[in-house]
């Protein structure tokens, strides 16, 4: 006899629904209309001897698949606790959309509209009137602790938070929550985290794969133990071609169809840049443990950085092939014994300065890894610069163009009159900077500079992506804003200004270009993102990544020219750590290889360069963002 149906926790009443874990439990996310697998969860379930009284959902019981009433019946006939979702939010409000936080125009966008449109016309007014009445939070009482199961974040229903999700905004996340760990879904990825001893765990959805190439999907199983609690990511298998068929016959998008079969997500576009290189690499089944804290512990103010244990799955899943041991290990020659190939000095059109390595943030994926700590490359000083542009002047270079890189150039105490010395020369000065606070402290000297020499001023401002989620996977919280103000106050005050992105979430160029365009235009900046002399697009630079490496011979075979190369035009003068003197090195991108000091002299450091780095490959001959451009 089926169970019948109930209100979420018999009308109790309560904001907060507590129940006490006296025993294992489930939890599982996003059943996404997905009757097939639902199905197979619930007879798991049954196998396991976990009652409905203690499985948990972490909401969209709708949304991707075929049955959508169907599955929310399932789901309520079962008994299990199922907190509101952001699809529950919307339906049960009559939206005019998932209310997905998807960004506009993009592919997940687009594809959300069939499914939301269907789920709508499915769902009758009993559904809505349940989907209402759930819980925005529930929370698990464990050995005297509190976990609360939110749906996205705390606060905001439909906030993406992945593994790779900025350990700071997780710990807000967790402060906000009063509790001693959270359980969240949304995201649809599995993963356990330890944060500063308290949990944070996700248990992935039912509705659809992981997007690692598997047709399994995944929930949790919860054992409560002495002083802890163990979890068991679990996968699970189910008749997936039936639910493909069901997608297909409802018209229903065929890439999501699909995705159920592949194991892999039709775009990427919610995720962040570790979680696409995991995509298509297989997770294991595994467990973790949360030994719970014998008293809360509060950080210090001090504390700066945030600990955090990965406890599933395992944080070395990549998708790239590693670099093969042989490679570039010798100047001369390939590791298959060919050649290698080297470009010379043509003229000398731009030198560049590090200022040095400090910078106000602390980018995830730095290939210079600056940060407020790192200060390898320490500060040049005002006079050590006058040499170089001395030099220039006595050995009559014909260098056109100075420029300056960091770290955060503007944190340097001599930057300024830097600036204006190469302006004063006749030089042309590009500047990458951030845009952020160090910028920002010296608009008035910058103005004052600007009247007198603006027209030989160029400021490359790096914005690594025209959403904020995005941008801030790569710098960090609370970084878009500054940078964007930083940029809108450049342009405003008529100085000559560029926006330096990057690819690295895989997207189509064009997309990304359309999205900064709407940016550009949203605040008044007046550069065209489709023109890459405004909006330079830079590929990913993997030191670790396999990469081909260049023969002499490979030129012609690759239809490449010896001239591109940013080492037949310029050079960097760095100063070390602990040396009494600045050095220069062959390329922005290598400040740190010994084999690329080419000398102290900018004569000394017209010789040849040997094309031996992964970043030669894949940044300058197949990058398709050639370093002259860096």
């Amino acid at each position: 006899m089926s169970r019948p149906l109930a209100p979420p926790f018999a009308g109790s009443g309560e904001d907060r629904p507590l129940l006490q874990l006296d025993g294992p439990a489930i939890v599982f996310g996003g059943p996404y209309g997905n009757l097939e697998a639902t199905r197979a969860l619930l007879e798991e379930a049954e196998r396991l001897g976990v009652p409905g009284e203690r499985m948990v959902c972490t909401g969209d019981v709708v949304a991707y698949g075929a049955d959508p009433a169907a599955t929310v019946e399932l789901v309520r006939r079962s008994g299990a606790r199922v907190v509101l979702g952001n699809c529950e939010e919307s339906l049960a409000a009559r939206s005019g959309d998932c209310g997905c936080g998807f960004a506009p125009g993009s592919a997940c966008d687009k594809l959300a509209a069939a499914w939301f449109a269907h789920a709508d016309r499915t769902l009758d007014a009993d559904a809505r009137a349940w989907m209402a009445s759930l819980p925005r939070r529930i929370d698990l009482a464990v050995d005297g602790r509190r976990l609360a199961v939110v749906h996205g974040g705390v606060t905001l229903i439909n906030r993406f938070l992945f593994a790779s999700t900025a350990p700071l905004i997780k710990a807000a996340e967790l402060a906000r929550s009063g509790v001693d760990g959270i359980i969240g879904g949304h995201c649809g990825l599995p993963f356990t985290q330890i944060i500063r001893g308290k949990l944070w765990h996700n248990a992935g959805a039912i509705g659809m794969p992981a997007n690692d190439g598997t047709r399994r999907v995944w929930f949790s199983l919860l054992i409560p133990q002495a002083s802890g609690l163990r979890i068991e990511h679990r996968a699970l298998a189910y008749d997936h071609a039936a639910a493909a068929r069901k997608m297909r016959a409802a018209g229903l998008p065929e890439e999501y169809a699909l995705a159920l079969g592949t194991g892999l997500w039709p775009s990427c576009d919610v995720l962040p840049y570790r979680e696409i290189r995991e995509r298509g690499v297989p997770l294991q089944e595994g467990r973790a443990l949360w030994r719970v804290p014998a008293e809360p512990t509060q950080p210090s103010r001090r504390a700066r950085a945030i600990m955090v244990e990965q406890a599933w799955p395992d944080p070395a899943r990549d998708n790239v092939a590693p670099l093969r041991p042989p490679k570039f290990k010798d100047p001369l020659r390939t590791a298959g014994g060919e050649p290698r190939a080297s470009v010379a000095l043509k003229r000398l059109e731009t030198l560049w300065f590090n200022t040095g390595t400090l910078c106000n943030i602390a980018c995830r994926n730095c290939y210079i890894e600056s940060s407020p700590r790192n200060d390898r490359l320490v500060y040049l000083s005002r006079s050590e610069v006058s040499d170089y542009l001395d030099e220039i002047e006595r050995g009559r270079w014909g260098t056109e163009e100075i420029g300056f890189t960091g770290g955060e150039p503007f944190l340097n105490p001599d930057f300024l009159a830097m600036i204006e010395d190469c302006a004063v020369r006749g030089f042309r000065v590009l500047v990458l900077t951030n845009a952020m606070r160090p910028m920002q402290r010296r608009k008035a000297e910058l103005l004052a500079l600007g009247a007198s020499c603006g027209a030989r001023l160029q400021f490359r401002v790096s914005l690594d992506h025209f959403t904020q989620a995005r941008h801030e996977d790569e710098r960090g919280p609370g970084s878009f804003r500054p940078t964007l103000e930083g940029l809108q106050w450049l342009a405003r005050n008529g100085f000559n200004v560029t926006v330096a992105g990057r690819t690295m979430w895989g997207e189509d160029a064009d997309a990304e270009r359309e999205g900064f365009a709407q940016l550009f235009a949203g605040h008044g900046i007046k550069l065209d993102a489709r023109n890459p002399g405004d909006l330079l697009l830079f590929p990913e630079m993997d030191s670790h990544a396999d990469a081909p490496e260049i023969s002499a011979a490979d030129w012609e075979l690759l239809g490449a020219t010896p001239g591109r190369p940013m080492c037949t035009s310029s050079r960097m003068v760095i100063k070390r750590k602990g040396s009494a003197h600045p050095a220069v090195v062959a390329c922005t991108l290598l400040p740190y290889d010994p084999q690329f000091e080419l000398g102290r002299t900018l004569r000394e450091a017209a010789r040849e360069v040997p094309l031996n780095h992964p970043h030669c490959a894949q940044f300058c001959v197949f990058g398709g963002g050639s370093c002259s451009a860096q």
